[in-house]
């Protein structure tokens, strides 16, 4: 099983500003706009999505660091696998690019997102 980091997403309350806040002080560059949502920013090689609440999501959603994402290449296996060890499944979507995607239960109320690799 093969897995890598895909991206950190930030959930604000004012999008521009974080944005802002990332460029202005880390020399973050935008990478591309999530139309109606927000933006991707690339922080010296890490991707930063920054959006609000987004309401197509029904899990429970945070304000801050809300999640680290990772892209694994055997969706399946990693699922049961995270199952198998007791490991809340909060939701299950299709990605962007059809792909499947979980979002699923961490420590002290974070949660990490798995993106199936297509």
């Amino acid at each position: 099983m093969s897995i890598s980091f895909n991206h950190v997403h930030i959930k604000t309350r004012d999008v521009a500003a974080t944005v802002k806040y990332y460029i202005d002080n880390y020399g973050a560059t935008k990478k591309m706009e999530m139309v109606g949502r927000g933006w991707q920013l690339d922080l010296h090689g890490t991707q930063l999505n920054i959006t609000g609440i987004i309401t197509e999501q029904n899990h429970e959603q945070a304000y801050g660091i809300e999640h680290m994402a990772v892209t694994v290449d055997d969706y399946p296996a990693t699922i049961a696998k995270l199952r198998g060890n007791g490991v809340a499944i909060l939701e299950e979507l299709k990605g962007d690019k059809g792909n499947r995607v979980a979002f699923v239960s961490a420590t002290d109320g974070s949660q990490m997102e798995i993106i199936e690799r297509i």
